[in-house]
């Protein structure tokens, strides 16, 4: 509900439909589906309708490709004007961006019902694109110039315009992101141009297309945060400076507010002079910058699968800064999607995919372009290993302390969990880590002290094995689900003889019906599931995680952990981690930078470092879910 103390016409007017806030268009759709069922879309009335669809999908679609360009840091991170990220509370602030698209539209229908002589424009007029240009530059360019100081006043500000530079970082969506009333300022504003053409006489679909969708571009274009335009284009034509609000230009006047007030020609604040007189001098800094700030750790991880390619924040930012669950909307993009797995496959190399920082560090996440499928083709295996040893090699050339693996990247069939790549560069700097000793820390942190019975599947793998260890030593008897006694045998050694007596090789799930507590590192059917006893837990460490078949049990979730409070730049989710939670393996990585720990935690894990790594997690404010 809005606030009782808002001033008037703040909020949206739909504002408490959230989503459905789209039924407004309904009336519109309505009659352009009647139109098209009649045969009568080329009626004028249909034909106009038709045109308010079409514009705004097409309006959308420019903020949302700006939106993409603007978070494909692999491209133009070294040009970015604010290098923080954009974080969940912004996204969300902006997350109805688009209201201004339902209120043009809205406004467009009233002024076309309002006046008749609207009704007849040609689809193309010159005349009608010079004259809106005109009007644009003499009426609608410095009514906004002295509309914006005007809510940069006291108390228009501390009331209405305040909301918009509450975006730390600026983004195509933010362009967008301000009250009702500054909105129906800005139909005036974009209004002029258009009706004033048609009353003359020169209106024509041509100039309406072209303004509104131009117009837009501009405004994404100023608030995208990348320096688009080289310093060389004004060296050589100076007078583009007082014609061209660049990207920099305007992050400037949300930095120091009493300065670049226009919309998109910056003569009109030389001709007030409220010009920042730092805007080309740091345009000039920006475009010419070669590269950007390397980063301290890197958690190297691997796309999952098709439809979760599309949880990225260069494809729907919002999607993305919500845990990955499959929708609808997903499916028509799916074939798209798999025509760029291929092209990954054949020509990409790892990517940096998003970033954020903790403590004055730089984290970054890479992608290594292969799917999760891909880990399992033996022919694909070589290509693998070689893209996640560029990556360390870079990372290693770039200074990076910390490499972690995710996932399939530290498989052990696939590259031994990363003693590849130490044994074949010993002389690494940059410390390569599998983040395993933290997850198996998580796991085992997560069943009741009073336990003295577990089923373990998988056990033979890395994390199986840390977990019987470690549970052995508890006093706690772990039923080993295996068919190899060779495995089984060369893990019980491990364990000091006093107790090796826990550690029980089982071959059949009948084994554990009577058990209650299942720790599940391979997967399993609902057919196995079945033989858990009623009540019992199902812990995991399986990817991707069972199906929780029994409804008379619990499930717990992949092993993670939630990153410290003070992280800053933050805004998109891990896979299906809930905001600012990873999965335990990054976390251990992250633990591993933070220490300053100058070994490689590759290979087996090491038991005796399984309290330690967690101790350090609690110190470093890392929280278990």
């Amino acid at each position: 509900m809005p606030n009782k103390n808002e001033a008037p016409f703040f909020s949206w007017p739909w504002q408490n439909l959230h989503s459905y806030k789209y039924l407004v268009y309904g009336p519109i759709v309505g009659k352009v589906v009647y139109s098209i069922h009649k045969g009568e879309i080329k009626n004028i009335d249909s034909w106009f309708f038709l045109h308010i669809l079409i514009l705004f999908a097409l309006r959308a679609l420019i903020h949302q490709l700006f939106s993409t360009y603007s978070s494909l840091l692999f491209l133009n991170r070294a040009r970015k004007i604010n290098e923080n990220g954009v974080e969940f509370d912004q996204i969300d602030a902006e997350w109805h961006w688009d209201n201004f698209l339902i209120l043009q539209a809205a406004v467009a229908s009233l002024l076309y019902m309002s006046f008749p002589s609207l009704n007849n424009f040609p689809t193309w007029d010159k005349n009608g694109i010079f004259i809106c240009i005109v009007l644009h530059i003499g009426i609608s360019e410095p009514l906004y110039y002295w509309i914006h100081r005007l809510l940069h006043s006291p108390n228009l500000f501390h009331k209405y315009h305040y909301l918009h530079h509450t975006s730390k970082v600026l983004h195509p969506f933010t362009a967008e992101y301000a009250t009702f009333l500054e909105h129906i300022l800005l139909c005036l504003v974009v209004g002029i141009p258009i009706v004033g053409s048609a009353l003359i006489g020169y209106g024509s679909m041509s100039m309406v297309y072209s303004y509104l969708l131009v117009f837009d571009f501009l405004q994404c274009l100023g608030h995208c945060n990348i320096e688009v335009f080289p310093f060389r284009l004004f060296d050589a034509f100076p007078l583009l400076k007082y014609l061209i609000r660049t990207p920099t230009y305007h992050s400037l006047h949300h930095t120091n507010m009493g300065t670049n007030f226009c919309l998109f020609m910056p003569f009109y604040d030389h001709l007030w002079k409220t010009t920042n007189t730092n805007s080309w001098d740091l345009q000039r800094e920006i475009s010419s910058r070669k590269h950007s700030r390397a980063p301290d750790f890197v958690f190297l991880a691997h796309v999952v699968d098709v439809m979760s390619a599309m949880h990225a924040p260069y494809v729907f930012r919002s999607f993305s800064s919500m845990p990955f669950s499959i929708k609808a909307f997903l499916f028509p993009m799916w074939p798209f999607t798999y025509l760029v797995m291929l092209v990954m496959w054949a020509k990409s190399k790892t990517f940096l995919f998003s970033s954020y920082n903790l403590r004055g560090r730089l984290h970054h996440t890479w992608i290594v372009p292969r799917f999760g499928f891909q880990y399992f083709l033996p022919f694909a295996k070589e290509g693998i290993n070689k893209q996640i040893e560029d990556a360390i090699l870079k990372a290693d050339k770039l200074g990076v302390k910390v490499i972690s693996l995710a996932a399939l990247n530290k498989n052990e069939g696939l590259n031994g969990g990363g003693t590849l790549f130490t044994n074949k560069h010993p002389n690494l700097k940059v410390r390569v880590v599998h983040g395993n000793t933290l997850t198996a820390a998580v796991i085992l942190h997560e069943i009741p002290q009073n336990v003295d019975e577990v089923f373990l599947t998988g056990a033979t793998s890395k994390l199986g094995r840390a977990i019987a260890l470690y549970l052995a030593r508890r006093n706690v008897k772990v039923l080993m689900l295996t068919l190899s006694t060779e495995r089984f045998t060369k893990i019980q050694k491990e364990a000091p003889i006093e107790y090796q007596k826990y550690l029980v090789q089982v071959t059949k799930y009948q084994a554990a019906q009577h058990c209650k507590n299942w720790i599940i590192g391979k997967w399993t059917t609902p057919r196995e599931q079945y033989w858990a006893p009623k009540g019992t837990h199902f812990h995991q460490f399986v990817v991707p995680p069972i199906i929780p078949f029994r409804r008379d049990c619990t499930y717990g979730k992949l092993a993670a952990m939630k990153l410290p409070n003070d992280i800053q730049g933050l805004g998109s989710c891990e896979y299906t981690m809930e905001r600012g939670v990873v999965h335990a393996c990054h976390a251990g990585g992250v633990i591993h930078f933070l220490e300053g720990w100058k070994h490689n935690e590759v290979g087996a894990i090491n038991v005796d470092q399984i309290d330690v790594v967690w101790k350090a997690a609690l110190k470093h404010g890392l929280k278990p879910i």
